[in-house]
């Protein structure tokens, strides 16, 4: 908790709390940089002198669910863009907390727009990129931002992680049999008899790739065609792993298959560009999910051309329109989000005992003429500007 978390309550016209039906009138009272009441202005008490922020609609903090932020920046030059290592096909043990820059101005466009948390890492363009972290967007240093410091391993299959020069992976057979290779050698290892009197080595890979085998860490695939995702869900059953599907722009022709399977999606951006891997990406898909009882969140991805990242609040605005509804698509990147990346006990939702992350809006967040007029995180007003 930041120890200059200011006691602040906001109020809105419609609260959205996630925990529930909507509060005309609401208000959330954040003591410490935690929420310590919410409901009815009328009836929720509030120490006296509290400063008190005014909104039409208030929700929580926005949950992007995942980004290349913070290793990839808006200037689109080599100095602002650690987010792929193009060295090795295959680099698990590359830690996005030693990449992740929290002053990055693309934080800040982000912040601005109400996110207040971020999934981000290792992006596409390898077989297995890196590792993913969640971190609030605020703090002068990584450590003051970081939430969770390793949250997934994040790996590519399809066309994105290709190696078009002559080296592997050539072929998506390739892809598959270099991931299951991976997998493989860390079960070998694991199994391995210790040698007397010899001390261990470590191999960085091997340990990364047996905390997805032990289920410590899931293994996100980003896999946009369903020839790519079948290929993920057969190396889920063969080694046990806990699988997260991202990208999926062919999720709704392969509904029954993902729904047995008990997978995870973090769904494409709706509005991404629909060619190459993504050309039968929907605007409805999220709907198609939602209906299967599938999870699965929005998220704001990564862009190859400048500032590199779109933004849920506007990519779930599509998802709102095309079959969702306001609070579904609301859901998608706030408590639904927050859920899929593992950290619901902490936010994604404006109830008791959670992080005071607050996004204020003058109307439907959904409406693109509207704008979010103020965000609060932990406490601290972090902006209060109409953007």
């Amino acid at each position: 908790m930041p120890a200059w978390a200011q006691d602040i309550a906001v109020r809105g016209e419609t609260l959205y709390t996630m925990a529930g039906e909507p509060i005309a009138d609401g208000i959330v009272v954040i003591e410490d940089g935690m929420i310590s009441a919410v409901g009815p202005a009328s009836s929720t008490p509030m120490p006296s002198g509290m400063q008190v922020m005014t909104a039409k609609v208030v929700t929580p903090g926005l949950v992007d669910a995942h980004s290349t932020v913070g290793l990839s920046g808006y200037l689109n030059q080599p100095h602002d863009q650690d987010q792929l290592e193009k060295s090795s096909p295959i680099q698990p043990e590359l830690r996005a907390i030693d990449a992740y820059n929290p002053k990055e101005r693309l934080v800040q466009w982000v912040r601005e727009l109400g996110v207040t948390t971020l999934h981000t890492g290792h992006g596409p363009g390898a077989l297995i990129s890196g590792q993913t972290m969640i971190v609030k967007t605020t703090g002068e240093t990584v450590d003051d931002a970081v939430v969770v410091p390793r949250a997934m391993v994040a790996a590519n299959l399809g066309s994105w992680a290709l190696d078009n020069s002559g080296k592997a992976p050539g072929t998506r057979s390739k892809q598959i049999a270099l991931l299951r290779g991976a997998l493989v050698k860390a079960q070998n290892a694991a199994n391995a008899p210790a040698k007397k009197d010899a001390p261990a080595k470590r191999d960085l890979m091997v340990e990364a790739m047996r905390d997805v085998l032990d289920g410590k860490v899931p293994l996100m695939v980003t896999a946009w065609r369903a020839q790519d995702i079948l290929s993920a869900l057969r190396l889920k059953e063969e080694f046990g792993i806990e699988l997260v599907i991202d990208g999926a722009a062919d999720a709704y022709l392969v509904i029954d298959e993902l729904r047995e399977a008990g997978v995870s999606v973090i769904l494409h951006p709706p509005r991404a560009r629909q060619f190459g891997d993504l050309e039968n990406a929907s605007f409805d898909t999220g709907a198609k999910l939602r209906d299967a009882g599938i999870p699965f969140a929005y998220q704001s991805g990564f862009e190859a051309y400048v500032p590199k990242t779109r933004v849920v609040l506007w990519e779930a605005a599509v998802g709102a329109a095309n079959g969702l509804g306001m609070e579904d698509a609301l859901k998608a990147i706030t408590i639904d989000a927050a859920a899929l990346i593992g950290v619901s006990e902490k936010v994604g939702s404006l109830e008791v005992g959670k992080h005071g992350d607050v996004a204020m809006f003058n109307g439907d967040p959904f409406e693109t003429t509207n704008f979010v007029t103020g965000v609060v995180i932990e406490g601290v007003v972090v902006s209060n500007e109409a953007r």
